[in-house]
């Protein structure tokens, strides 16, 4: 039996209760269920790889029918999730394996690295070049870390966007909006200097300025004032480069929501 994956047979006891010192992902499935087979393996291979961010229990239905009723699961596959003996967050049906990572993400945050920490402080401060070289240590040491790459893109916004492809290409299947995000970022910015002709052109301009100096608030101000000036600028550009920047800080972030409705209506106009 795997410590990442298990039937279950005592759900009080290897649910319940395991879920007061690891969070204990409940997958209630059924023999009979296309959706559960597809979904199944999925949720066995991003158990494979959680660590010690939560493990992965298997409910039969057709076992337990009494634990289902009793957890309310009314079609399956219904997947839940345990911490401290109660439920945190759940979802019903076969999401795509992006879509799944995407809610993991937003239900259980990794704790930031001590070094990505670290990092950030030095780019606080105005080390840059320290941040970065510390980032990229951390890259050369372990490629698969995730954090440090995100880290070390943003950062690479700031002092070489034509680096920024390099970075994040390993990252298949990691956030991939979030990738997308970082891609369009650093096209644009790397196209600061050649941006075509247009009403928005100054405008536009401005925001990547003020991207490149790390001021997200002026940027998007910047952003939305271009997408009032011309909204089909180079083909959107003021939408896409707008939409990048709440993906990449995420949308409970101050700056925006301090920009959210502005940007909202600028596209709609």
């Amino acid at each position: 039996m795997s410590t990442t994956t298990h039937d279950v047979t005592d759900f009080a006891t290897e649910v319940l209760e395991r879920s007061r010192s690891i969070p204990v992902l409940v997958d209630f499935w059924a023999p009979w269920c296309g959706p559960c087979r597809v979904l199944g393996p999925t949720l066995e291979k991003l158990a494979a790889t959680a660590g010690d961010r939560w493990v992965l229990a298997k409910v039969n239905t057709e076992e337990f029918p009494d634990v289902a009723g009793a957890y309310g699961v009314m079609s399956i596959p219904n997947v839940k999730l345990f911490r401290d003996g109660e439920i945190v967050d759940e979802f019903v049906g076969a999401l795509p394996e992006r879509e799944i990572r995407r809610w993991l993400d937003l239900v259980l945050p990794e704790a930031p690295s001590p070094h990505v920490l670290e990092a950030e402080a030095l780019a606080a401060r105005g080390d840059l070049a320290g941040a970065q070289a510390a980032l990229a240590r951390l890259v050369a040491a372990e490629p698969a870390h995730a954090p440090a790459r995100f880290a070390l893109a943003a950062l690479q916004l700031r002092t070489d966007p034509a680096a920024v492809e390099a970075t994040v290409a390993p990252l298949t299947g990691e956030s991939e909006d979030h990738v997308e995000a970082l891609r369009v970022l650093a096209h644009w910015l790397a196209r600061a200097e050649t941006l075509p002709e247009g009403a928005a052109r100054d405008r536009f301009a401005a925001a990547l300025a003020a991207l490149r100096a790390g001021d997200w608030d002026a940027a998007l101000a910047a952003d939305i004032e271009a997408l009032r000036a011309q909204r089909t600028y180079a083909d959107g550009a003021a939408r896409d480069l707008g939409r990048a920047i709440f993906i990449h800080l995420g949308i409970s972030h101050p700056v925006c929501e301090k920009h959210y409705r502005a940007f909202a209506g600028a596209i709609h106009v």
